[in-house]
């Protein structure tokens, strides 16, 4: 089985080194590419930077293993990795692990997320996970909270092997799934003999963080990140973290609204 794992927050974050050993120890077929910059909060936008038509790819030491870092967003490097660019295409993709949840209707704007439906999109299973490390107050405006700034030693202290654990164990349920569909994983920052369990998980109506405006003058604006107030529905996957648990929820790229009614049409 050959999988392609990327992420959005760059070739050297901690989380995607864990991701690949974790799964290389499941016995996969591993390809990784990935973002030689932090790409948060790029959705499934398809960006790259080109020299003479050229796409730029460095081969990356990851711990022994050749990976890939390239001047591109996630999307785009799954659908470099779809169409063969680093050999034979993946039958899975894997994106994380993320710094930080993307949980709730915020999964929108997420970078790590937007890889995982841009493969779905082409009919491939594809799996996003990312550890609940985030908050307003190690998270940038930037990219309305998609960038967590964290010191080294705090990095490296968080529980990316609990996370990689949950997405191995998530292995199976992914090739059960039809084609085509994206499980959406986050794990809280628990060791592993903490966790109470992995559920699966509605999506909440709100992200983690919320963006607001805090002034605005003649050319820029300012903006400010805060906690979200709204009350925690049981069964969502906000909900579910906050318990103690890993959250997994199905998702499918965009597709038509078929129920809609249009008059006249």
């Amino acid at each position: 089985m050959r999988a392609l794992v990327t992420n959005d927050d760059g070739i050297d974050a901690v989380g995607i080194r864990v991701l690949a050993a974790a799964l290389a120890d499941r016995g996969c077929d591993l390809v990784v590419a990935a973002p030689r910059a932090d790409s948060s909060g790029t959705s499934a936008a398809l960006r790259a930077t080109e020299d003479d038509g050229r796409v730029l790819i460095e081969r990356h030491d990851l711990d022994g293993s050749t990976g890939y870092a390239i001047a591109g967003s996630p999307a785009y490097i799954t659908l470099l990795g779809l169409h063969g660019a680093f050999g034979p295409p993946p039958d899975l993709v894997f994106s994380g692990i993320n710094r930080g949840a993307n949980a709730g209707r915020a999964v929108l704007h997420s970078g790590t997320v937007g890889a995982a439906l841009t493969a779905s999109a082409a009919g491939c299973r594809a799996m996003a996970v990312s550890l609940d490390i985030l908050s307003a107050s190690n998270a940038t405006t930037a990219s309305g909270g998609g960038v967590v700034t964290l010191s080294p030693a705090d990095e490296a202290a968080r529980n990316w092997a609990s996370a990689a654990a949950t997405a191995v164990d998530l292995v199976d349920a992914l090739l059960a799934a039809p084609a085509g569909v994206v499980l959406n994983v986050n794990a809280p920052d628990l060791p592993a003999d903490q966790l109470r369990g992995v559920r699966r998980a509605t999506l909440a109506a709100f992200g983690q963080v919320v963006m607001t405006v805090v002034e605005s003058g003649e050319g820029y604006v300012r903006t400010a990140l805060r906690q979200s107030d709204q009350d925690l529905v049981p069964g969502t996957d906000l909900a579910l973290l906050a318990q103690g648990y890993a959250a997994v929820t199905p998702l499918r790229a965009l597709g038509e609204a078929t129920d809609v009614r249009l008059p006249g049409l």
